[in-house]
């Protein structure tokens, strides 16, 4: 049974959430602060998280941000922001989150967003149990492990921004739309800012490209999409 942590403050929502989540066989525990969710996590790491920003103690940012730099988990986080904030969305992304849904939501929305991400998760692990490193010029990834090295040294990922790069480097050459690879990366495209990935292929340019302004591997098709480009400059 996978365990989600429902981190908000306010409870109706609390509820409503770990209601329909139930109802669909999760187990959900619950915080209400940011320092309970951080102990929470480190308690029993949960199969997925749903974070809102505000919270008391110290915000849902900050809690993210320890739980990808302290804890140095790669869990996959929702986070839950205010309708209009644009801020919340790209700061949340940024600092690692891998989706994000809005206030007022539908929680049969929330569900099948943690439902797609989890079956995601749960594929890509089967898909990958039994593959082989790839190794490219200054560039391996090892799906079995879920390791990545470059120019020699390992970096840490999120589950989103490995899945991310892992299904770009098996279709090298190709060229994805942002809808394309919502559909095949985070499952599913509907509701969904093509933003989020946007600022997941800045972040994983960030880490891997000596020159994330002008990148030898992860580059962008104006107007169409991206594509993962082998070479010999990585």
């Amino acid at each position: 049974m996978k365990q989600i942590l429902i981190v908000d403050d306010e409870q109706t929502i609390r509820e409503v959430v770990a209601l329909y989540l139930k109802r669909d066989g999760f187990e959900v525990n619950h915080a209400t602060t940011g320092p309970e969710a951080i102990t929470a996590v480190t308690a029993r790491p949960p199969d997925l998280i749903i974070l809102d920003v505000m919270l008391p103690g110290f915000d849902g940012f900050e809690v993210l941000r320890r739980i990808r730099n302290d804890l140095r988990s790669d869990v996959p986080v929702i986070m839950l922001t205010a309708r209009g904030q644009e801020i919340e969305r790209i700061l949340g992304l940024e600092a690692g989150a891998d989706d994000y849904v809005t206030k007022p939501f539908s929680p049969q929305e929330v569900v099948a967003r943690a439902k797609a991400i989890l079956r995601r998760m749960g594929k890509a692990e089967e898909e990958t149990a039994v593959d082989k490193p790839i190794v490219l010029t200054d560039l391996e990834v090892d799906p079995k492990y879920h390791r990545v090295v470059v120019r020699g040294d390992e970096i840490k990922l999120t589950a989103t921004e490995f899945n991310l790069l892992l299904f770009l480097v098996n279709h090298p050459g190709q060229v994805f739309s942002r809808d394309q690879l919502l559909e095949k990366v985070w499952g599913f495209n509907e509701y969904v800012d093509p933003s989020t990935v946007t600022v997941h292929m800045r972040r994983l340019r960030e880490k891997l490209e000596v020159d994330p302004g002008n990148p030898h591997w992860l580059q962008t098709i104006w107007g169409v999409g991206y594509k993962f480009v082998v070479n010999d400059k990585g």
